[in-house]
């Protein structure tokens, strides 16, 4: 079975925890040959660990780009580099079969550079992967085929409960040590950073929204404009909910409020995403558990895209997609500013400009020898 030669781009803690451990289980489809990181002292640790050759570890990752052996880029790099790195890199890469991007969500940190994010694949002509496994996790994709199954009924309303203790991870050695996301300097931080997984869950399950109005308590610390954020949300099929997100304490009762999700013949209920069980409760008081496997988001990305270049998929997750994400959170914001309600997506259906396979843009896969 043919390999896909991966270029690593930013080597930091979502590379370590997230990408790697799935590349690892995937070694029968993935090897990385390169990594990149304008600092020396994270790349010299996965010399010795992944076997690669001193001149196949860069500080800049423009030089990599120009080699033939490299299918993947998987770029993870801080939010505010995001557009400006996989729009370089397409630009470079334009129209080479075999070539493809991931890049970490949210694919960027502002309105003017998410849009422009959604257009790089049709302008550039490359396959563009947002990693965004809430999207590909298990527990999400069970619900949302619950939900469609009508096992519940028609869904009439939902509330979803996210808390983040970020001052407290910020001691620890978690992601929120990191400095850009302690002082971001991209829209919303903490919000936009981990609240936008949220969004692109409901968004996955409950299908395009509306509009919504939100509220928040605003704070002094750098890493969010808001301690707390609670919207009202009205999708396009009629559903109604309500998604809070707090990123500065804890929610101490058990069990959590986490997601809870009511229709016409019953509810759903995912007290938190690692608990690796959903529980359906019918109104005539039949219940059942549905275990799930937690966390597989990541392996279940890198597989679609696999499937992808070999053209057995089209990709799930793609920037016009993430777009809809970034830009959910990005109107929370402004409606908590402006104190209004605003239109969210402006189509009832995703349509994706395009697909692996189709007449209107194939990607053929041909093994070829942040500044």
């Amino acid at each position: 079975m043919d390999k896909l030669k991966v270029g690593i781009i930013g080597t930091g803690l979502a590379f370590e925890r997230l990408h790697y451990p799935a590349y690892q289980e995937l070694s029968d489809k993935y090897e990385i040959v390169a990594l990149c990181d304008p600092e020396p002292d994270k790349t010299r640790q996965w010399v010795d660990r992944l076997g690669i050759r001193g001149d196949s570890i860069y500080t800049d990752y423009r030089p990599m780009l120009w080699r033939n052996d490299i299918n993947i880029f998987d770029v993870m790099v801080p939010i505010e580099h995001n557009y400006r790195v996989t729009e370089d890199i397409a630009r470079t890469l334009a129209h080479q079969p075999g070539k493809a991007i991931i890049c970490e969500k949210p694919l960027a940190s502002n309105y003017e550079q998410a849009r422009a994010h959604a257009e790089l694949p049709r302008k550039y002509g490359i396959p563009i992967m947002i990693a965004e496994n809430y999207r590909y996790n298990e527990d999400i994709n069970i619900i949302r085929d619950v939900i469609r199954q009508k096992k519940v009924g028609d869904v009439v309303y939902f509330i979803q409960n996210k808390v983040v203790n970020f001052p407290h991870d910020m001691l620890k050695n978690k992601f929120a040590r990191t400095e850009w996301r302690q002082h971001p300097v991209f829209h919303g931080g903490v919000i936009m950073d981990t609240g936008v997984h949220d969004v692109a869950g409901i968004r996955h399950i409950f299908g395009a929204i509306d509009r919504l109005q939100a509220f928040g308590v605003p704070q002094n610390d750098d890493f969010a404009p808001y301690a707390i954020v609670t919207v009202n949300m009205q999708f396009k099929s009629g559903t109604i909910g309500q998604f809070s997100f707090y990123c500065s304490g804890k929610e101490m009762q058990r069990p959590l409020i986490g997601m809870r999700i009511f229709g016409t013949g019953g509810m759903i209920y995912l007290e938190e995403r690692d608990c690796g069980v959903i529980n359906v409760v019918h109104d005539d008081g039949n219940r059942e558990q549905i275990p799930y496997r937690p966390q597989r988001g990541y392996y279940n990305e890198l597989l679609n895209l696999y499937n992808a270049m070999f053209g057995k998929e089209t990709i799930a997750v793609t920037p016009e997609m993430e777009f809809g994400d970034a830009k959910t959170i990005l109107d929370m914001l402004r409606s908590i500013r402006e104190n209004k309600i605003v239109s969210v997506d402006l189509t009832e259906n995703y349509i994706p400009t395009y697909q692996y396979g189709n007449a209107t843009a194939q990607f053929e896969f041909h093994q070829t020898g942040w500044h």
